[in-house]
């Protein structure tokens, strides 16, 4: 279960797999804009910036970190950070928030789930999602932003045990986590100002990207997990990270509204036809696993929804779809845009 788990310590979901928005001079559409931009405009712009996989650090000269600071962690801990030269994130989130404060060329090494440009020269200190001690001690950094389901759990008392500062944060499962993730982060490293500035960034973009959903559309959108090699097959319902990211585009969780009160549910005909979900949201990589579209409807039940019926599949990088960080701004356009597409 464990591999399943790690890729998705974003969401803090109980079985899980395995963001810099356009404004603040990303060049794509801004909330200040004087006239109305619509949805595809948006989703176009935020298509090209994924496409680049870069991130948007903030405007202006990068931060500098004023310490020492003493934080809370999330596992209970007092942690006081004195030195933030070499950081460490350990989740693929919080190391976008890093990034985009600023931050980055102090960053010595990277967690599998850290999928952009930036970071892909680092050294990868996990192995099959679980963290090595060895790998991170021998890029000696001086402080490691890691979450609640990083682990295993002996790596990281391994790690606090070589002296080393270990701030923990909760996992994000709800957009609301995303501006809270970034004012931890940004206060653990000293730079609380650059923290203020992003979040009022990516809040001027989600509205705009939330204002632009279209009147008087409200399709039933069921989020899939599934990894055909592995025969794993569930639906998103109450609390699957998806859930927040699905109702901020302006539609309705499927699997949430036909009452499935858990973050996932193994995919069943009875539940599908309860969910009747007009669309079908996946990850890029699960999409692949059944043999694309044509092959996810022929999973049973699947075919029979409104949405296999009409082939209606949106699909988006793993990495960001649930990545909970900068980048989300730009999942929300994307999800506007084809989720309410006819």
């Amino acid at each position: 279960m464990r591999a399943i788990h790690r890729p998705l310590a974003a969401l803090g979901l109980t079985l899980a797999l395995l963001t810099g928005a356009c404004g603040g001079g990303g060049g794509g559409p801004s909330a200040a804009d004087p006239s109305p931009v619509s949805a595809s405009e948006r989703a176009a712009a935020a298509e090209r910036q994924l496409a680049k996989n870069t991130l948007v650090p903030l405007e202006g000269e990068p931060p500098t970190p004023e310490l020492p600071v003493t934080v809370d962690s999330a596992d209970g801990r007092k942690v006081t950070v004195e030195d933030a030269s070499r950081i460490l994130p350990l989740n693929g989130g919080v190391a976008e928030i890093v990034f985009t404060l600023g931050l980055g060329d102090r960053v010595v090494g990277r967690d599998i789930t850290a999928t952009f440009a930036e970071a892909q020269k680092l050294p990868q200190v996990t192995k099959a999602h679980d963290v090595s001690a060895e790998s991170v001690l021998s890029l000696r950094p001086t402080v490691v932003l890691a979450d609640t389901d990083t682990g295993p759990k002996e790596t990281i008392d391994q790690i606090r045990g070589a002296g080393v500062p270990v701030v923990v944060l909760e996992t994000a499962t709800n957009l609301t986590d995303v501006t809270t993730r970034t004012t931890r982060v940004a206060e653990a490293l000293g730079v609380p100002g650059a923290g203020k500035a992003l979040n009022r960034r990516m809040s001027d973009e989600l509205a705009a990207a939330r204002a632009a959903v279209p009147r008087g559309s409200k399709p039933k959108v069921a989020f899939l997990y599934l990894r055909g090699s592995a025969a794993v097959y569930l639906i998103g319902g109450k609390g699957s990270g998806a859930d927040s990211l699905i109702e901020a585009a302006g539609a309705v969780d499927a699997g949430k509204d036909a009452g499935l009160d858990k973050p996932f549910t193994p995919i069943t005909s009875e539940a599908l036809v309860r969910a009747r979900p007009d669309v079908i949201l996946m990850m890029t990589k699960g999409l692949e696993s059944v043999g694309g579209v044509d092959g996810l409807v022929k999973i049973p039940g699947i075919g029979e929804t409104p949405a296999g019926m009409d082939r209606r599949v949106v699909d988006m990088e793993d990495g960001v779809l649930l990545g909970y960080g900068p980048r989300t701004p730009l999942v929300i356009d994307m999800l506007v845009d084809r989720i309410h597409r006819a």
